[in-house]
Parts: structure tokens; C-alpha cells; sequence
């Protein structure tokens, strides 16, 4: 990399941290009740119980769902070499999210913290089953294929539970669930995944030398000595832990990993290990942005932040397939 690219690359991960900074503070104060700046840290104001029970474990899962989604999405989309590639597309998520649906439907929610137990071990199910299909040789074409089979097992699976749902209460929270959300979610969400977010989220890191190599394609990597099979495996994993504990906890909410990218292409390259990082503050920027703006639109519900982002990201995944069409055409 060159020392103008380095310079390039300091300078956005700086600007991606102040807004970063600037996003959290405003997460504190912004909701149907807005906390004055000179009353933040006033322990004498009731409101402040708003901001240490409610904003600030949901401004941190923010943080760390974002991070991990944008991070993940940044590395999916530079093994696949393709610019389509989000987390849901190994079914990773969908396996977290049917991990958790069980809670709701046999019902197991009195023990909260059984709810991301569940789902990081439906998240944990799923990378053992995609690493099974994979083939050995580690190319990406079929670990995608095994990526779409578990999806449609794990979609198909949250459908049924949802069909055969015991009460009108477990399908409403079923359904409520799945469409994502930071909404009274406690420190101890915030405790039960860190742990994995970070680990995953560090192995993930580990993989920009491979994904580097991979843009030369399968056959370029092999001869500049990558390891296939080692790289599929630590892109599983790494997803399965980062992208798992985040679903299991908030829901799925997609399009995060397939945006951040695609926005910072234009100021770094298409390099995808220059990608990772920023990728994971920009993300983090991303959720903590549509989170704030979902508290202050006016309603009588809050609208959930899966439809939020889905809102915007479907018109942007619409925008890059026509693009793309027109490159190829």
C-alpha cells in the first residue's frame, strides 16, 4: 500500500470515529424525550434513569451490531468477489434468528438471557453446517450454495414456527422480533454479546492478506501461497460469531453490510482489506444514524429499525444491480 493511500486511509478511519462519537452523544439525547445537554450526568434528574437504563445499552448495541454487520459485510463481499454479498447470504443470521424464535415459540422467554444463548447457538449450528457442505479445496461458489441451502432451511424453519405458533401472543412477538430492533434491550444484551462480536470481529481482521489475494482469483491466491480451505474456514466462523451474537439479540436488520461498503469505495479503493475497518465504523455510524432518526419520527409506534434500514436499502440494492447491469452491458 502506498504512503498516500496509508495517509488516505488514517484519515477516513479519523473522520469515521469523530462521526462516530458525534452519533453516540446525540443517541443519549435524541427520543420522544430529549435530554438537555446540561443535564446529562445530572443524577438528580429523573430523565437520567432514560439514559443509563434505555440509551445507553441501546447506543453500545448500536455500536457493536453495526460494526459487526458492516464489518462482515465487507469481508463476504471481498472472498465472494461480489459487490451483492451481505451477511444474510450465508444464513448465518437466518440460523441466529431461528435460534432465537425458539424461545418465543416453546415459550422460553421468562429467562431473557436465554433468547441470545439460543440464537448464538443457532448462529453456531449453522457455520458447522456450512463449513460440512463447503467444499474441501475451500472455492466460494459452494460455500454460496451452502450459504442459500441453509438460508432456505433456516427461513423455512422461523416460517413454521411461526405458523404453528401456540397463542396470537408468541406469533405478535415472533413477528415483532424478526423485524429488528435496539427497543428495551438492557446492559446485560449488551454483556452476553461483546465477547463474541469482538473475537469474530478479530478474526475477520485477520483475513485481509487472503481477500487481497483473492482478487486475483482462486487459481492467483493458490500460487501466492492462501490457503483456500483456511480462509473459508475463519470467514465462517468469524460470521457465524460476530453476525450471530448481533442477530440474536436485536433481530435481523439487513442492508448495513452491503451499504458500508459501497459508500467508502469511492475514497479508498476497492482493496478489500483496506475496506474492513472502515467498513466496521461506518457500519456502526450507519445503524446508530437510522436509530436515532426511527426514535424521533413522529407516531404513535416507533418504526422498527429492520424496516427502516430495509426501506433504505432496498432502493440501493435496486441502484446497484442497475449499475452493474449497465458495467456489464
Amino acid at each position: 500500500m502506498s504512503e498516500a493511500n496509508e495517509g488516505k486511509t488514517l484519515w477516513l478511519d479519523l473522520g469515521l470515529l469523530v462521526l462516530l462519537a458525534v452519533l453516540a452523544g446525540l443517541s443519549l439525547l435524541a427520543g420522544r424525550v430529549w435530554i438537555p445537554l446540561n443535564h446529562l450526568g445530572d443524577a438528580n434528574d429523573p430523565r437520567w434513569l432514560i439514559v443509563t437504563e434505555l440509551r445507553i445499552p441501546r447506543t453500545l448495541l448500536g455500536i457493536l451490531v453495526g460494526g459487526a454487520l458492516g464489518l462482515c459485510g465487507a469481508t463476504l463481499q471481498g472472498y465472494t468477489r461480489n459487490p451483492l454479498a451481505d451477511p444474510g447470504v450465508l444464513g448465518v443470521s437466518s440460523m441466529a434468528a431461528f435460534g432465537a424464535v425458539l424461545t418465543l415459540y416453546l415459550p422460553l422467554t421468562a429467562a431473557t438471557w436465554l433468547m441470545p444463548v439460543f440464537g448464538m447457538a443457532g448462529a453456531g449450528v449453522g457455520v458447522a453446517i456450512l463449513l460440512l457442505l463447503g467444499a474441501p479445496s475451500g472455492e466460494a461458489v459452494t460455500f454460496l450454495l451452502a450459504g442459500v441451502i441453509l438460508n432456505t432451511i433456516a427461513s423455512a424453519g422461523v416460517a413454521l414456527a411461526l405458523s404453528l405458533a401456540p397463542n396470537p401472543w408468541a406469533a405478535s412477538e415472533i413477528m415483532t422480533w424478526l423485524m429488528g430492533s435496539l427497543t428495551d434491550r438492557s446492559i446485560l444484551d449488551v454483556r452476553a454479546i461483546t465477547p463474541f462480536v469482538l473475537i469474530g470481529g478479530a478474526i475477520l481482521l485477520t483475513t485481509g492478506r487472503s481477500l487481497d489475494a483473492l482478487t486475483l482469483g482462486e487459481t492467483g491466491a493458490r500460487a501466492l501461497g492462501i490457503s483456500l480451505r483456511r480462509t473459508q474456514i475463519l470467514v465462517a466462523v468469524g460470521v457465524g460469531l460476530a453476525c450471530g451474537a448481533a442477530t440474536s439479540v436485536t433481530g435481523m436488520i439487513g442492508f448495513v453490510g452491503l451499504i458500508t461498503p459501497h459508500l467508502l469505495r469511492p475514497f479508498i479503493g476497492a482493496r478489500p482489506s483496506r475496506l474492513l475497518i472502515p467498513s466496521a465504523l461506518a457500519g456502526a455510524s450507519l445503524l446508530l444514524a437510522a436509530d436515532i432518526l426511527v426514535r424521533v419520527t413522529p407516531g404513535a409506534n416507533e418504526v422498527r429499525l429492520g424496516v427502516a434500514m430495509a426501506a433504505l436499502g432496498g432502493p440501493f440494492f435496486l441502484f446497484l444491480l442497475i449499475s452493474n447491469r449497465r458495467r456489464l452491458a
